[in-house]
């Protein structure tokens, strides 16, 4: 692991933090591998359910390393793409807490979360055509199934910064926090996911993400290779046995 990338966690939930705040966050190499570190081996833990993504210092991540860029320091990780999560996000759910400036790569990292909980006072923006790039981290892949189609070519070919709150009305951000108040946000919606079964969560989350281009005649077939195990596993015997009971469940993640 690297101090560019912290991981912490308590009561079944992992917060992941790009720990670079002197450059305000800026995606290099070494934020990159440390993020696809982290992912590899949480996404391995059983005793981790939900992750949040998150930046040190009052910003999410102000995207691409430029200076990094010019040296040839790729913000890459193998496997994974930019920042280590662009190609290949977890298969556990991920909340993208963000303070401050989500732009760029940066707001790429956080629409490659699959939940987003924003400070009243955050930024987010894809100025790349202002500096005679393409947003090509997942931005002009994602953005227009994420708001609607005309707002996303808006935020993709001004290069302008849009509130937290154009976002939330977009349908973008899950929750508004007060400013500083991110993570605690994050944290109190993810332990309302991690009140789920992991196999459940992990096989509902790759239903919703792959499903998109299944051809319909096909769709029901391909949901059913994915969640025929889920219902065979003993988390769904536990589930139902709790629920008979009238008690929480003790998962097993098996």
């Amino acid at each position: 692991m690297t101090d560019a990338v912290l991981t912490e966690v308590s009561d079944g939930i992992a917060v992941i933090t790009i720990n670079r705040p002197e450059a305000r966050n800026a995606v290099n190499g070494e934020v990159a591998r440390g993020i696809a570190a982290a992912l590899a081996e949480l996404d391995g833990r059983s005793q981790v359910r939900v992750l949040i993504l998150t930046g040190a210092g009052g910003t999410f991540s102000a995207g691409m390393d430029l200076k990094g860029f010019l040296a040839g320091d790729a913000p890459m990780a193998a496997g994974r793409g930019f920042g280590g999560i662009v190609e290949r996000p977890p298969a556990k759910p991920i909340i993208a807490a963000v303070e401050g400036y989500a732009l760029a790569g940066g707001f790429e990292l956080a629409l490659a979360c699959d939940l987003v909980v924003a400070s009243e006072a955050a930024k987010f923006g894809l100025p790349e055509v202002r500096r005679g790039l393409v947003a090509g981290a997942g931005g002009l892949l994602r953005l227009p199934t994420r708001i609607p189609y005309h707002l996303a070519m808006e935020v993709a070919l001004t290069g302008e910064h849009f509130s937290a709150a154009d976002m939330k009305a977009a349908g973008l951000v899950n929750k508004l926090v007060p400013a500083g108040a991110a993570v605690a946000g994050a944290r109190e919606l993810a332990a309302r996911v991690a009140k789920g079964a992991p196999l459940a969560l992990a096989a509902t989350k790759r239903v919703i993400v792959e499903s998109a281009d299944w051809p319909a005649a096909e769709a029901f077939a391909r949901q059913g290779e994915i969640i025929t195990p889920v219902f065979g596993s003993k988390d769904a015997t536990e589930g139902a046995m709790a629920f008979a009971q009238k008690r929480e469940p003790q998962w097993r993640g098996e």
